[in-house]
């Protein structure tokens, strides 16, 4: 509602008008696709609401207007509904309040806690340069604090567009019990100065707007990664100056690669986007993401989020940061993969099938789709990894690996697949066709043509997929005759 003053509906704050419950929230920028990382943060939220019945927020930060995009946004919101971590309230829109903001910063200019600074891009530069000389921290040196009025109007004659920097009183020590590290203490000389809360142009900057949210959506917990712990004491300062207790901060690890450095997309992929192409099941990657720095107290590693639910606290989550695991994520998407219904493989693989252009419409029925899904759903971890498992199913004329065609011209091999053409030709098969049935006759062949067993199934592999592995040979052979392609594959053989 742009309407109302905070642009949260009829009021600015919901503490007043909710009973004290707790209230997380998770505040992506549309600045990039949704990151794994945030992901997680969106996991550890919805866990926590979900423990304590509470509700869980979804608002976008999007007053960055050079580098936020709809197209981000419409990412974000889809990764996290195919997440399924369903939100309770929003997305709000930081977009939607900038008047909500401005109003607070006029209540801090005129309660002299915050004033305009003239200070010019040059001027902090050369700031910056000399105190670098001189070997000190980079901050603003709070020149603009004191103006007098006479001043402010001989700069704005100059034509300078003055920042709002809201004051940070030093010595100072602000101080937080961290509900995942502990008591936390900063000082305030270790803040960099005042700090800009809005630009020249009026619009607010991330510390200012994300504590005006946070009072007004009534949030109990700001659960977040340790990257926002610098944030915190000014964050804290703010929430006071304005006359509220902050609420209760948790800094979860950072997520790192293998080697202990900034996952990045060398890494493989970053964005949730990229793990739902890669054929990663949205089960089991957010049940991955709930390990990554925390563990359930019967030890478990498979579970749903809604079991996770009824045990997540933060006495579980680590402090150390988070090392990717590929293999793990590999090994419980396959999990998640084995227990699927045949139905719902179908669902979740035919995207991928289609993809590598498949034709799905010319299958004999869909319980022949269903037992290619189950036949290859047992060797892998992916489901990218099916099409190239089971396209001999769907390809015809049939393409041959090298190592294939080798085995194919092996002295003796031409005449075998002859014979185990002929004899398929001439056998009655109960129907649906089995594999134990087809079984039977490869051990016939076998005997007639005096030829080892393993050699003979070998080489029928060759011909009946074009390649020397795969997945279960004698099932494989009944697909293959259930659509009428085994007879001729095995007559191309010359």
């Amino acid at each position: 509602d742009k309407g109302s003053p905070c642009g949260l509906g009829s009021g600015c704050s919901v503490r007043e008008l909710l009973p004290v419950s707790v209230r997380v929230r998770l505040a992506p920028s549309p600045t990039g696709n949704l990151h794994i990382g945030t992901a997680r943060t969106a996991v550890f939220n919805w866990l926590y609401a979900r423990r304590h019945g509470g509700q869980f927020i979804l608002r976008i930060e999007d007053t960055d207007r050079e580098r936020s995009s709809p197209r981000y946004t419409r990412n974000i919101l889809a990764g996290l509904a195919w997440l399924g971590l369903d939100w309770d309230e929003g997305p709000i829109y930081q977009s939607n309040r900038i008047a909500r903001y401005q109003a607070v910063v006029q209540q801090l200019l005129d309660q002299g806690l915050a004033y305009r600074c003239y200070v010019s891009e040059a001027e902090l530069e050369a700031m910056r340069a000399a105190q670098k000389a001189a070997g000190k921290a980079p901050r603003y040196d709070n020149r603009h604090r004191f103006l007098t009025e006479e001043q402010r109007r001989a700069y704005e004659a100059e034509g300078r567009q003055p920042v709002i920097r809201f004051k940070i009183e030093e010595p100072l020590e602000v101080s937080w019990v961290d509900l995942i590290r502990g008591p936390i203490t900063w000082n305030t000389q270790d803040l960099g100065g005042d700090m800009v809360i809005a630009r020249a142009d009026g619009y607010p900057l991330y510390n200012l707007a994300v504590v005006v949210d946070d009072i007004d959506m009534g949030i109990t917990h700001v659960i977040r990664g340790e990257d926002h712990i610098g944030n915190t004491p000014k964050q804290i300062l703010l929430y006071r100056a304005l006359g509220h207790e902050p609420p209760q901060f948790a800094h979860s690890p950072l997520i790192l690669n293998p080697e202990g450095k900034k996952l990045s997309k060398r890494d493989g992929a970053t964005s949730v986007a990229e793990f739902q192409q890669m054929g990663f099941l949205p089960e089991a990657l957010k049940n991955y993401l709930a390990l990554l720095s925390w563990s359930p107290p019967d030890g478990e590693e498979i579970f749903s989020l809604e079991k996770a639910a009824t045990m997540f606290d933060f006495d579980r989550v680590n402090r150390a940061a988070a090392r990717f695991d590929w293999d793990k994520l590999n090994w419980i998407n396959s999990q998640y993969i084995k227990q699927l219904s045949p139905a719902e493989l179908v669902e979740r693989l035919t995207p991928f099938w289609q993809a590598a252009g498949f034709d799905l419409g010319s299958v004999p029925d869909p319980t022949w789709l269903e037992d290619v899904a189950r036949l290859v759903a047992e060797g892998i971890d992916r489901l990218t990894e099916a099409p190239p498992l089971s396209r001999f199913l769907f390809q015809e004329p049939l393409s041959y690996s090298l190592p294939a065609l080798e085995q194919l011209r092996l002295p003796g091999v031409a005449e075998a697949m002859a014979a185990m053409a002929a004899t398929l030709a001439a056998a009655e098969l109960p129907q649906p066709v089995s594999a134990d049935s087809l079984k039977l006759l490869v051990e016939e062949v076998a005997k007639s043509q005096g030829m080892k067993k393993g050699l003979l199934l070998k080489s029928l592999r060759a011909a009946l997929t074009g390649d020397l592995q795969g997945p279960d040979l004698m099932a494989s052979f009944a697909l293959l005759q259930r659509r009428g392609w085994a007879l001729g594959r095995l007559e191309a053989v010359q």
